[in-house]
């Protein structure tokens, strides 16, 4: 996934050199509550048993401005996200459609994500690639031309998981539920 998000930003980063947009790189902080239902065995994703954890890891990615208004930006953010929790893994490659207000030194934005999440139990080696959905918003604010901010996001989603279900048919185990907080700052170029 990490090779997707490079290749992504890469791309974002060359068309704004030519179209002088606005670009966004960031490197952030993450801590996710995620829940599902109970599972148990080798499988199971939150550990056997569990229905909730607390995840931590880091947020990076790039967004791309393209369309501007006097108050309002439009654009695509790329990002990935790497967690850990319980000795369990989680990471989300997320592509977004992202709406930006500006208002004075502020601007508070809403993104609806969509992409895939690969899973790793914490007692098994096997990892599984799903299905992963996730609305954001935030705040940034804007230090200088180059620096800004991100005073809040939120981020509130889906994933598929390994689980239980993934090697037995008989077994249904729905998509684990995320509730995210990040912080941190953002650079312009």
């Amino acid at each position: 996934m990490k090779g997707k998000f490079l290749v992504a930003a890469l791309a974002f980063s060359l068309s704004a050199i030519a179209a002088k947009a606005q670009v966004g790189v960031y490197f952030n902080p993450v801590v996710s509550r995620i829940s599902n239902s109970a599972d148990t065995g080798s499988f199971a994703f939150l550990g056997s048993g569990k229905t909730s954890n607390i995840f931590g890891g880091v947020d990076f990615g790039a967004y791309y401005d393209f369309y501007h208004l006097d108050k309002f930006d439009a654009g695509v953010d790329v990002r990935e996200t790497v967690e850990h929790g319980n000795s369990a893994n989680l990471s989300t490659f997320l592509v977004a459609p992202r709406i930006t207000h500006h208002y004075e030194r502020w601007s508070p934005y809403a993104e609806i994500a969509f992409g895939a999440g690969r899973t790793k139990s914490p007692l098994s080696t096997v990892h599984v690639t799903k299905l992963a959905v996730e609305g954001l918003v935030g705040a940034d604010f804007r230090l200088n031309k180059h620096v800004d901010v991100r005073a809040i996001e939120i981020g509130y989603g889906t994933v598929g998981t390994i689980s239980s279900a993934t090697y037995d048919s008989s077994k249904s185990i729905p998509s684990a539920k995320m509730l995210n907080f990040s912080s941190g700052f953002i650079f312009h170029f």
